[in-house]
């Protein structure tokens, strides 16, 4: 069985046993969470897309760690004019692990 949920304004595709970073939430290490808004659930008997999101379809997942993506470096320069600016970003990120998928 396997669902495509919505968080962070962006899709994932998502299974049982799964581990993948999405951006960062406020929850701690260890708490489960919740997604309810799930835009296609699929399994052996069919798929049910949703208008925008399946009803009753619930994602259950439990948060591993937050953590940091590795830093990306935006770097300027106009040539002869003794003019450049370096700057970076680290993104926030939280590291979960999908527990169950649910339709009711």
């Amino acid at each position: 069985m396997f669902a495509v949920i919505k968080t962070g304004g962006k899709q994932y595709r998502v299974a049982a046993d799964d581990e993948f970073e999405i951006e960062r939430l406020d929850a701690e290490a260890g708490t489960t969470i919740t997604f309810e808004e799930v835009l296609l659930v699929g399994d052996e008997t069919g798929t049910r897309i949703g208008t925008p999101t399946v009803a009753g379809a619930t994602v259950t997942a439990e948060v591993v760690e937050l953590t940091r993506a590795p830093k990306v470096i935006a770097f300027k320069k106009r040539r002869r004019k003794s003019w450049k600016k370096k700057r970076g970003h680290r993104q926030h990120l939280t590291l979960i692990r999908i527990t169950s998928i649910a339709i009711a």
